[in-house]
């Protein structure tokens, strides 16, 4: 394997001699472009061939020190006069945290926007269905965190595949989102004395964790869409509800791609209608359901995403998944999905399996000197809270050596028996109750008289479309926030940060980053409707929906019989621990169940109606292309980091190993036909959070 040169060893000036779109420096050994003396690795696995090195658009590092960037980028960037917002149309897909907080804000700024949901009503988005809380680093807890403390922790989180400028916003502006939220009408909890309550998150030693209960999405999205329904009201915003994304409107100036507008489908008469603006912002979740049975809503997909994807837009990091420790067990075969218990849980809930293998006893029948709490053995400094990925693989390898509880032997217990004994059952009720409810009616048991059954699941995707650092794609004018960008998180997320991620972007980010981009195109035209590219677009749309209506094979099967079959491949190839052998094996189950998809898929009914067996199908063709790429991507990564667990490179504990020499950079992936991929790199650079081994012992 060709040895990369390690940015954080080398110079650390700016890359001058790079663009936001991928453009490149010299060219290295057998033609391959560096910068500043990175040169990316070759690739093991099959159809990879390295391509550009990426800019991320930062401030030059040799004049701003990461945690100062952010501010240094906002006093820099271009402004519009409020006499000329209205002049500018920017289109929201997605009415999420992130997309809802983007589209109310640009809305009042001025600017005329279009947002953009496939439910029936913006309130309805995944956002809502978040639990723990919301991280901030105020510092009202006197127990010294800071947003230094809460960027390194987010840094050594994500395992150091993150951009670190980025974390610095992200704590940065977390103030601001508790102050904003609050005020807008989010009910967090509170102390006696009035101040709002925290708790504590894996990952962390403080207490940062703003909540509502265990609805903490719940409460944020309802302050977010009532912000958002006040600017529709107000004729600032338009909401064209039930649209599904089908395509980008893309144009090529100088060379350059520009997306100028999207297509969508009526998902209640199936009319296909193209709208132009001049910028697009993407913000459509998370693409975890690529996996079938996961936490997330079902109708959550990936196909804007994978759409931006085959236009143009990179892709990053496919293969981190974060598999969520504490999900609720499938007990069936006939189970449709499996069910989040939030990570708050963990602050009081203890861990544990019996030390006996097969031990089907009562759980209040095994006596204390026969219990294993393996999380506070292994990890004696964070004990229950470790981060995501260290406590899933943990779980995982108890469950895989045989000392898995419940019917099928698949899960571990999760015991709030001491927190009740030391703090009383009405405290807990207080925290909890929501959880313990939700928890009684899905398995019939009650949490409070016997321990909750948890094992790890597939919750969120650290992946998702490459962003610089002003939130813009590899396509100008097409941006990406929330879940179905990579930005921030890394190799694997910390808990309480994927809401105050989603509202960083959506309400101090985008607001600042779009009209920043719009200040250069002012006096432009929105692309007319009857432009060649909105017509090719449409066309495209059109072409997709009748030749996938049009399959007629011998041997006729529904997307979920697709589906189930392929999440069994990911989970089984590219779950919470990889092997290459396993992943070669899963690339080709994919390209097989491809051609078998193809050829048999059977949609009935029209495509001119409501039709949801069309919905799934196409969502299907775009997750089994999206499944070969995150099989693709855990191959290609010859290294251990965060929830990227390979067997191959593991600590002589057990431990993720990660390969700083040639693989700190983010992967950013294009497509070059079929089982044809171009990597491209963003070396990625730390000065505040050096790089170090992670620890949580």
């Amino acid at each position: 394997m060709t040895t990369a040169y390690n940015p954080n060893k080398g110079a650390q000036g700016g890359a001058a001699d790079t663009t936001a779109t991928g453009a490149v420096g010299a060219q290295g050994a057998a033609g391959q472009e560096t910068s500043g003396g990175f040169r990316q690795p070759e690739s093991a696995a099959p159809g990879v061939t390295p391509g550009h090195i990426l800019d991320a658009a930062e401030p030059n590092r040799d004049e701003v020190r990461m945690k100062d960037m952010w501010g240094y980028q906002k006093d820099h960037m271009n402004l519009v006069s409020p006499l000329n917002r209205r002049k500018f149309t920017v289109l929201v897909v997605g009415t999420g945290l992130s997309g809802g907080a983007a589209a109310a804000a640009l809305g009042e700024l001025g600017y005329n926007v279009k947002a953009f949901t496939y439910h029936d009503a913006p309130r309805r988005a995944h956002s809502i269905a978040a639990q723990g809380g919301v991280n901030s680093a105020r510092g009202k807890k006197v127990d010294n965190d800071s947003a230094y403390r809460h960027t390194k922790d987010t840094v050594k989180g994500g395992d150091y595949r993150c951009r670190e400028s980025d974390c610095w916003r992200l704590a940065i502006e977390s103030v601001r989102v508790i102050d904003h939220m609050n005020a807008i009408g989010a009910p967090f909890a509170r102390e006696y004395g009035g101040t709002l309550a925290t708790r504590s998150f894996g990952g962390v030693q403080v207490s940062r964790t703003y909540y509502t209960r265990g609805q903490t999405g719940q409460q944020l999205q309802l302050s977010t869409a009532s912000a958002l329904q006040r600017q529709i009201h107000l004729g600032n915003v338009e909401i064209f509800t039930h649209n599904d994304l089908m395509d980008l409107v893309i144009t090529e100036k100088d060379g350059k791609k520009h997306c100028e507008g999207i297509v969508t489908r009526n998902l209640i008469t199936g009319e296909i209608v193209p709208f132009t603006g001049h910028a697009v912002i993407l913000a459509t979740g998370g693409y975890g359901n690529v996996y079938h049975k996961t936490t997330l809503a079902k109708n959550s997909n990936s196909s804007a995403m994978m759409r931006a994807y085959e236009r143009g837009a990179y892709l990053a990091s496919p293969a981190f998944i974060q598999f969520h420790p504490t999900g609720l067990p499938v007990n069936a075969k006939w189970q449709a999905k499996t069910t989040l218990m939030s990570e708050s849980l963990r602050n009081d809930g203890r861990i544990w399996t019996p030390k006996e293998k097969g031990d089907d006893r009562d759980p209040k029948d095994i006596p204390e000197e026969e219990r294993d709490y393996f999380l506070e053995r292994r990890y004696p400094a964070f004990g229950n809270l470790v981060p995501r990925d260290v406590a899933s693989r943990a779980i995982s390898q108890q469950l895989n050596a045989g000392y898995g509880v419940g019917p099928l032997h698949n899960s571990a217990y999760l015991d709030f028996t001491d927190a009740i004994e030391r703090l009383g059952e009405d405290t807990i009720r207080e925290r909890y109750s929501n959880l313990f409810e939700m928890y009684e009616d899905s398995i019939g048991d009650d949490p409070y008289k016997v321990p909750m059954r948890i094992a790890p699941t597939v919750h969120f995707t650290m992946g998702g479309l490459w962003t610089d650092f002003n939130e813009m794609t590899s396509i100008d004018g097409l941006f990406a926030a929330g879940e179905c960008s990579w930005t921030y998180h890394g190799a694997n997320r910390l808990g309480a940060n994927s809401l105050l991620s989603a509202s960083v972007d959506g309400w101090f980010t985008l607001p600042f980053t779009v009209p920043n981009y719009l200040a250069n195109h002012l006096g432009e035209e929105v692309l007319p409707e009857d432009a060649p590219e909105v017509t090719e677009a449409v066309n495209r749309a059109k072409d997709t929906i009748e030749q996938i209506m049009s399959v007629n094979g011998t041997e006729p099967h529904g997307p979920e019989y697709y589906h189930e079959q392929l999440g069994d491949i990911l989970y089984e190839h590219c779950g919470v621990s990889r092997t290459v052998e396993g992943l070669t094996e899963g690339i080709q189950k994919i390209r097989a169940l491809r051609d078998d998809f193809r050829a048999n898929i059977s949609i009935p009914g029209s495509p001119n109606e409501m039709n949801q067996t069309l919905e799934a199908a196409l969502r299907l063709a775009d997750y089994i292309n999206l499944g070969e790429l995150m099989c693709i991507d855990a191959l290609d990564r010859d290294e251990s980091c965060g929830a990227h667990y390979r067997m191959d490179h593991l600590t002589e504990d057990g431990e993720a190993e990660r390969d700083d020499e040639n693989w700190c950079f983010v992967s950013a992936w294009e497509p070059a036909g079929e089982g044809e991929f171009i990597r491209h790199a963003e070396p990625l650079y730390f000065d505040s959070i050096p790089l170090m081994t992670r620890n949580y012992k």
